[in-house]
């Protein structure tokens, strides 16, 4: 018997704390919009679209940070069952492998386990929202020129773990009952950067075939 929803994503069970809007911003007011679309039942295509009069980095901010907690929270649910032992390459399958690289730790690309990879991208992501010269939160202070490219990077990275997860841990996506939740928040995912242009097609290749399937 499939798991109640509530049980299968536990707070507990996310690798980070949420990262909240604060009330009274002009994210907090996106973010709830967004977040009353989304439960309102319209499709996902048009749930996605650039609000009239919005601005389209704060858009894409509020964005970022909800996939972020929602892919956190999905692989914190898998990371009992993906291990140094059961998945010792970050991959999607024979076909596809996932080096880590940043600036400080790993100069050149590195051949880590899944878990370690997803430890050290969560931290990565963590870090730049945190960061006020990359997402600012006062009032007046305009995003940096590069903002885009950045969450195309952290968009791109955290479509590594959808790959992972689908091609690695679906049986437990199954079991756990969750298969229509996590579906939807891909679709929510897939149809937000085909939305915006901000992950390369190369990049979606593992998973194009599901993706034709569910994506219709």
């Amino acid at each position: 018997m499939a798991l109640c929803l509530k049980q299968v994503f536990a707070k507990d069970k996310t690798f980070r704390p949420r990262k909240r809007f604060e009330p009274g911003t002009q994210r907090f007011e996106l973010y709830k919009k967004a977040q009353a679309s989304l439960k309102s039942g319209l499709d996902l295509r048009s749930v996605v679209r650039l609000p009239p009069g919005e601005n389209i980095d704060d858009w894409i901010a509020v964005h970022v940070v909800d996939f972020f907690n929602r892919i956190n929270l999905i692989y914190g649910t898998m990371s009992e069952r993906c291990s140094e032992t059961s998945c010792p390459v970050m991959a999607g399958g024979p076909r596809y492998e996932y080096r880590w690289q940043d600036e400080r730790q790993y100069r050149r690309p590195a051949k880590l386990s899944a878990p370690r990879y997803m430890a050290l991208l969560m931290d990565w992501i963590e870090g730049l929202i945190n960061d006020e010269d990359v997402f600012p939160t006062r009032v007046g202070v305009p995003f940096p020129k590069n903002f885009q490219q950045v969450c195309t990077k952290i968009l791109t990275r955290l479509f590594r773990v959808f790959v992972h997860v689908y091609i690695h841990h679906f049986d437990s996506i199954l079991n756990m009952g969750a298969e229509a939740h996590v579906n939807t928040c891909y679709k929510h995912f897939y149809y937000f950067i085909q939305e915006f242009s901000l992950v390369d097609q190369r990049e979606l290749e593992p998973l194009r075939e599901m993706t034709e399937r569910i994506c219709h």
